[in-house]
């Protein structure tokens, strides 16, 4: 396989394996869901770094454990692949005047294409060009790597997107963080991805703020 590998990070699920709560909107970006799943992202350097608040407010030393897992997703990325709705919530496509979550400056400064069934012209946001595609994993695979220059390709989520690309064999490295809650409807990861775990080496830690990260990754 030629590229970069494509690696997924930081992505979080609940015990009972959703990614997302349900009724997904501007208001609620991970729906019923609330913050729940991020809640053990949001004390870590690495993310005060990405929102500027890191040189308003000391980092908590008992964050470490957590960081040190969050802050690879950042390391040796050339391009991210990501699902519609992670870019936008339920309709984005029709209001022109949609640029994404993040405002300004949004957190990824390299190219980042958007898998949607409809096609749209590029979009430049601060340092990242926003590429929006409707094609198979593996053409928008190989048109991120292209964009990529030789670097790895970063999988951003959701559960819906990240679990065609598990499914279809091209996954190189799968982080994901189990949050100790209960979320009962919504968007699921593992559906249909049954021995999946018999493909990689699998690894585990539980940290001090209750969550296990667990790696799945190719030699």
């Amino acid at each position: 396989m030629s590229g970069g590998r494509l690696r997924a990070h930081n992505l979080a699920i609940s015990l009972d394996g959703f990614g997302t709560g349900a009724d997904q909107r501007l208001e609620s970006p991970f729906g019923h869901a609330g913050t729940r799943l991020m809640e053990w992202f949001f004390p870590t350097a690495t993310f005060q770094g990405l929102t500027g608040t890191r040189e308003r407010q000391a980092v908590d030393p008992a964050t470490e454990p957590d960081d040190a897992y969050a802050r690879r997703a950042w390391d040796g990325i050339g391009a991210e692949i990501m699902g519609a709705n992670k870019f936008g919530p339920p309709g984005w496509q029709d209001d022109p005047e949609w640029r994404g979550w993040w405002g300004d400056e949004p957190p990824f400064h390299t190219p980042v294409i958007v898998m949607t069934h409809r096609e749209l012209p590029s979009l430049e946001v601060g340092e990242t060009t926003f590429h929006f595609r409707s094609g198979s994993p593996e053409d928008v695979l190989a048109e991120a790597r292209e964009l990529a220059g030789g670097l790895d390709v970063r999988l951003g989520g959701g559960p819906s997107s990240t679990r065609s690309f598990l499914a279809a064999g091209l996954v190189d490295l799968l982080h994901v963080v189990q949050v100790p809650i209960l979320l009962g409807r919504g968007e699921r990861l593992w559906d249909g991805l049954e021995g999946l775990e018999q493909g990689y080496r699998v690894e585990s830690e539980t940290t001090p703020s209750g969550v296990t990260h667990i790696v799945f990754a190719r030699d």
